[in-house]
């Protein structure tokens, strides 16, 4: 039975060592010493051990079950729900207007963690339920905010996307789903939606379906969509609930993986929807849900990797198998632990090294977040966007990564229910998936944000490692293990960079070829950042006479590990990215 014991330590360390985020300067965060972001982590720690992570296997093992229009959940779940609720999870971030609590970002993602690692289908409906709360919050009128937010923020109703259909799905500008306007304001919606998470199920009183359609008579493709709130139940004038419109349920997906989430078909018969801000705008709008669920797909990886290392670490050093080629480390018993082996160390450095880089990565980005709306900062803003693509896309490639890594550490027992690998392996695929599959995130970087206001963040972004860089070169040491390594890499994405302007100036396949090399390029120079700054800051912690040395010098390590062992990857894929477009496209479609 696998096991799950929040890092609060390291989340810790994080929170406080790295981004010191009681000293900065963004609305809130002078709230966020030490004693109240241990209380929210030990509390959502507790609920995350001791409630969702006992349903995780028996969740995925039971699944969801579609009968007569209903959906019905694994055993437990609603029960889990309903204490989500109850402790305000759920609206931990969202405005106080509303109901909520009014927490950094953040705190929302360090929870999240939690949560996700502990049982990822289960956290989907509220996760799904936050993507939808902020679409509505950010271009929903005035009374659709009184209306829906209060409930969504509670946890009473919940939230979805209905935006892909059989026919398409990253090309958006090809649904056929049809908003027909009616004289009292509102429009009928017709269509059907497919792989729509949480579209039906029996944990809230209400589903606000958030579903993008075409009004006609508006313009082709992604200028004439539109978005609507379409619930599962009409709204009455006094608040309660009304009759049940017509967007129901068509049938459940068989899926690899997440089997504790209701996967959609959701079919819309002339459903009442509701206009979300201007008609045929609706694509500002989806991607305020897309962005920050490509930031929380990106969070998904990363935990499940950390859960997956936690048993993974667990194992090895129980599991007697072998002598340490050395000398013997267990004289009392047949065999030494398999952690004694280097290629067993391998495999968990590779893990270690990850996740702990991968919870800094995504916890900074989070901080660029609440720099850009609570600091209104267009810098954090302009730095964020630009790294979205990288956070999910290769945040969750190497999380899907580090969970075969950790079932590959169990040998025979890593392909086995019982032990629990096997459902984080599965779990994870998704996240390289949805919400635009990756190599769609590698397009995007390549394609639109390295150049967007004529390539001033992604320059501000090299700016700030070569500051880094400077400020940080004087100690021999650290300049070998950390400095060096890391201003070599930045050259060797900026000249990957340099022959995309030139090469693809000729042959937009060039650029295209390499995008998703440039991504895991970016990805190791963003986690090689982080590292380099842990480092420091577990130096200073120490120079300064912290009294838990080995955890610090233990950060130091795992440092060193990832600056020797995954940076250099960095010059492999710009050895792809400069082999051009001829090697990928040599083939005709008819020769494959």
């Amino acid at each position: 039975m696998p096991t799950y014991t929040p890092a609060t330590k390291d989340m810790d360390f994080v929170l406080h060592d790295l981004l010191k985020v009681s000293e900065q300067d963004i609305p809130g965060y002078d709230e966020l010493d030490r004693d109240m972001t241990r209380a929210v982590i030990e509390e959502a720690g507790k609920l995350s051990a001791n409630v969702l992570a006992p349903l995780n296997k028996s969740g995925d093992e039971e699944g969801c079950v579609l009968e007569n229009g209903v959906v019905r959940t694994p055993a437990g779940f609603k029960d889990a729900y309903d204490q989500m609720r109850a402790g305000g999870w759920m609206g931990l971030d969202a405005d106080p207007e509303y109901g909520g609590q009014g927490m950094p970002y953040l705190m929302n993602c360090a929870t999240g963690e939690m949560f996700v690692s502990a049982n990822m289908a289960f956290n989907m409906y509220q996760g799904l339920t936050h993507g939808a709360y902020s679409a509505i919050h950010v271009h929903g009128s005035e009374a659709q905010r009184a209306t829906y937010l209060p409930n969504m923020v509670e946890g009473r109703w919940s939230g979805t996307m209905n935006l892909t259909e059989p026919h398409c799905g990253t090309d958006l500008g090809l649904i056929r789903t049809k908003a027909e306007p009616q004289d009292d304001g509102t429009y009928r919606i017709t269509g059907q939606k497919i792989w729509i998470s949480a579209g039906e199920h029996d944990l809230s009183e209400n589903i606000i379906h958030l579903v993008l359609a075409k009004i006609p008579g508006g313009p082709e493709g992604t200028k004439g969509i539109s978005l609507f709130i379409v619930p599962k139940f009409l709204v009455n004038e006094d608040g309660s609930l009304g009759v049940r419109n017509t967007v129901t349920c068509g049938g459940l997906e068989s899926k690899m993986g997440i089997h504790g989430n209701a996967t959609c078909v959701m079919n819309h018969d002339g459903a009442v929807g509701y206009l979300v801000g201007e008609a045929h705008k609706g694509m500002r709008a989806m991607f305020t849900m897309m962005n920050e669920a490509r930031i929380g797909v990106g969070l998904q990886g990363f935990a499940q990797a950390a859960v997956a290392y936690e048993n993974a670490l667990g194992f090895a050093r129980e599991r007697l198998q072998g002598r340490d080629v050395t000398g013997v480390r267990n004289p009392d018993g047949p065999a030494d632990p398999i952690i004694v082996h280097p290629d067993v160390r391998r495999n968990l450095m590779d893990q270690k090294s990850f996740v702990e880089g991968g919870r800094a990565f995504l916890y900074w980005g989070a901080m660029m977040i609440d720099r850009a709306h609570r600091s209104k900062d267009p810098a954090a803003e302009g730095l964020i966007s630009l790294l979205t693509p990288v956070i999910k896309g290769f945040l969750t490639d190497k999380g899907f990564e580090t969970t075969v890594l950790a079932q590959q550490t169990l040998g025979g027992s890593g392909f086995t229910r019982e032990w629990g690998l096997e459902q984080f392996v599965r779990d994870a695929r998704i996240t390289m998936i949805y919400e635009g599959t990756n190599g769609i995130q590698a397009l995007d970087l390549v394609g639109r944000k390295l150049g967007t206001d004529g390539g001033k963040h992604t320059m501000a972004f090299f700016g700030m490692i070569k500051d880094w860089c400077k400020q940080n070169a004087g100690d021999p040491a650290f300049d070998a293990a950390f400095v060096e390594p890391l201003k070599t890499a930045s050259k060797q994405l900026q000249q990957a960079g340099t022959f995309f302007m030139q090469a693809g100036m000729k042959d937009p396949n060039a650029a295209l070829s390499g995008s998703y090399d440039f991504l895991h390029m970016m990805g190791h120079v963003c986690l090689g950042l982080m590292w380099g700054r842990m480092a420091r800051a577990a130096q200073d912690a120490l120079d300064a006479g912290a009294t838990d040395r080995a955890f610090y010098e233990t950060k130091i390590a795992t440092g060193r590990y990832y600056m020797a062992r995954q940076l250099p990857m960095v010059s492999t894929h710009l050895a792809r990215i400069e082999s051009g477009a001829e090697p990928v496209m040599a083939l005709d479609a008819a020769n494959f």
